[in-house]
């Protein structure tokens, strides 16, 4: 099928042109904002060959297509040209969640959709300043005076230098403001002469009023509150202003507002705020930067755990902007190659042919800075892996802060783009990845020796061994623990169960808000935020069940347990009851996977879709491997 008609159909799919409020992507998804979600067919979506998966989070309904977003998207923008400006869109109908929630997809919205360009832009600064040291290092050559220099280091540094621009425009599409006038807004900020006006020393007036000398090149938070305001203004303007001469004097009247505003008002107290995080996080880093990167080193992963991490990486890049440098992508990167480590730990020590596959991909991935696999498909299903992830990326962080590496730009965390730590200097570098190797290679150590172990070593003797295997041969049938419509785990709008990377298995549309112990058996993890628990049953199924989608977020809310780790459970026992719902009406999908996690040892796992099911209807069937 070509791009075209693939995206002809999403558009109409998802509710026709007129539904669609605002459109972005990413690296593998299309990202709608929809004015009625209701009008979108879902299913149908999904069963298109192109498309691999749709996901309704954040408040967005996405469209997963891989790497063939771009081409995807741009037929997709064919069809529906630039939408309309002119109007106030109505709003999703899903709520967002809590205050915090809708912050952190805020900042998602508005940073998400330059990450990319940043990342490649990071690259290539990288791959500068490593000639550049190198060169005049070892063959006594000034590589930065070269013409080439300048040009390529133009091209890796226009993202940053032209940073209120680029803001203005994701701000605009975030907050639902005319986009070409929240660059017109950024470009003024960082208008040659403009600069050159607040860069001297003479006062500057606008209107009679001084305005306040400050640099905007590169700058972050001024322009997201201009656009904040802007998208009131407008709104003000396009109520009250005649529908025949609407279309040109909204952006008019909205930039006379704005721009003097922006000059007077709102830029100075963007910089103030700026300068007020910039300061704050450099007062943590001056207290104990050994501290700072063992914070950081050992909690990142923790924080992408709950979802977290969104609201701190504008942090780094408001760093980037005042101070020129930040050291909190090289404690990320600590981070992530611990989660490397780690699995790779599990890799090298289990026999399990199955788990294997799993934790060698998971390891690679995180080495390229994509921790999700390696997080939720090894590292936390065993626990100790994690643990040991945490304290070798603490150790790894705390060395890159004593030693005070930093980055000059933002860079993807992981191996590709270590060449950005060169620019300070070899010595450094070479302590920066000392750091690395710290929470790598510690990681990976401390998980082969005390991190993790084969269930089926250690047996007493090989009688009981022979006894074992001639027991685990032949079928198993696992009952449903949650009343519902039961599916195939590889259709839920999770790209991780749904991959089985975790595992095979089910998942259950639940029409009551109760599991139950599907049999005998003993609680062996309980996420803090109880949405999902871990249960080693009697006939040696390892189990993971899943309430709901990002459901983490909701940190226990509308959740209640009736279990303890540890606790031995009988089939039928109530393990978790959930209210379906004030989760539906949080804005979350609360689709429940049943997962084996050590689907390995098993030669078969079918599963049962039975649609409506009860408890006492079979989930899954499972052959032991022999």
């Amino acid at each position: 099928m070509s791009y075209q008609k693939l995206a002809e159909e999403i558009v109409q799919l998802v509710g026709g042109k007129e539904n669609i409020s605002s459109l972005s992507h990413c690296v593998t998804r299309l990202r709608f904002v929809l004015k009625d979600k209701t009008k979108a067919d879902k299913e149908t979506i999904e069963k298109k060959d192109e498309v691999i998966s749709v996901i309704e989070s954040i408040g967005q309904f996405q469209v997963v297509v891989g790497n063939k977003v771009n081409d995807v998207y741009d037929a997709v923008i064919d069809i529906v040209g630039e939408l309309d400006d002119e109007t106030t869109p109505a709003p999703s109908k899903q709520s967002d969640g809590s205050l915090f929630n809708r912050a952190i997809q805020t900042f998602a919205s508005i940073f998400t959709p330059i990450i990319p360009a940043l990342a490649g832009s990071g690259m290539i600064k990288g791959i500068l300043a490593v000639i550049a040291l190198v060169s005049a290092s070892y063959f006594d050559y000034d590589f930065k005076a070269t013409d080439t220099y300048q040009i390529l280091f133009a091209a890796s540094d226009a993202i940053f230098y032209f940073m209120p621009v680029i803001l203005g425009y994701t701000s605009a599409k975030t907050f639902k403001a005319n986009p070409y006038v929240g660059m017109i807004i950024g470009g003024t900020l960082v208008y040659p002469s403009i600069v050159s006006m607040l860069a001297s020393e003479e006062a500057v007036t606008l209107l009679g009023f001084t305005v306040t000398k400050a640099t905007y090149t590169s700058s972050v938070i001024p322009i997201i509150i201009a656009v904040l305001i802007l998208s009131y203004v407008e709104k003000f303007l396009r109520k009250y202003i005649p529908e025949a001469i609407k279309l040109i004097v909204v952006p008019a009247f909205s930039m006379l507002i704005m721009i003097p505003a922006t000059l007077l008002l709102f830029g100075p107290i963007g910089i103030y705020i700026g300068n007020v995080i910039s300061a704050g996080y450099k007062g943590l880093i001056d207290f104990s930067p050994a501290l700072s990167g063992a914070f950081i080193g050992g909690m990142w992963c923790i924080f992408v755990i709950f979802g977290a991490h969104r609201a701190i990486v504008p942090i780094g890049l408001n760093d980037i902007a005042t101070t020129g440098r930040t050291t909190l992508f090289a404690f990320t990167t600590a981070a992530n190659l611990s989660q490397a480590g780690a699995a790779l730990g599990v890799f090298l020590k289990t026999k399990d042919k199955g788990l294997k596959t799993i934790s060698l991909s998971a390891s690679i991935t995180a080495l390229f800075g994509i921790t999700e696999p390696a997080i939720y498909g090894v590292n936390l299903r065993y626990k100790k892996p994690m643990l040991f992830a945490v304290i070798s990326g603490a150790i790894g962080g705390g060395v890159i802060g004593w030693a005070g590496t930093y980055g000059t730009t933002f860079a993807n965390q992981g191996v590709l783009t270590l060449a950005v730590y060169a620019e300070p200097g070899m010595r450094l570098f070479i302590l920066f990845i000392i750091g690395l190797l710290i929470s790598f290679v510690g990681a990976a150590v401390l998980t082969y020796f005390f991190g993790y172990k084969d269930e089926v070593e250690g047996s007493p003797t090989e009688e009981t061994n022979a006894n074992k295997e001639q027991e685990m041969v032949g079928d198993l049938a696992l009952n449903v623990p949650i009343k519902g419509e039961v599916f195939n785990i590889k259709d839920i709008n999770d790209e991780v169960f749904s991959s089985e990377s975790i595992g095979k298995g089910i998942y259950v549309k639940p029409t009551e808000g109760v599991v139950y112990a599907p049999d005998s058996g003993v609680i062996s993890l309980i996420f803090p935020s109880l949405h999902a628990i871990g249960i080693k049953l009697d006939n040696n199924v390892e189990l993971m069940i899943h309430v709901g989608i990002n459901t983490v977020e909701l940190q226990g809310k509308h959740f209640e347990k009736f279990i303890e780790e540890g606790q031995r459970v009988e089939k039928g026992d109530k393990l978790l009851a959930f209210d379906i719902k004030n989760i539906k009406k949080a804005g979350y999908d609360t689709s429940t996977a049943i997962v084996v996690i050590n689907s390995g040892d098993f030669a078969e796992i079918t599963p049962k879709e039975n649609n409506k099911a009860d408890l006492k209807d079979i989930g899954m069937t499972l052959i032991y491997a022999r």
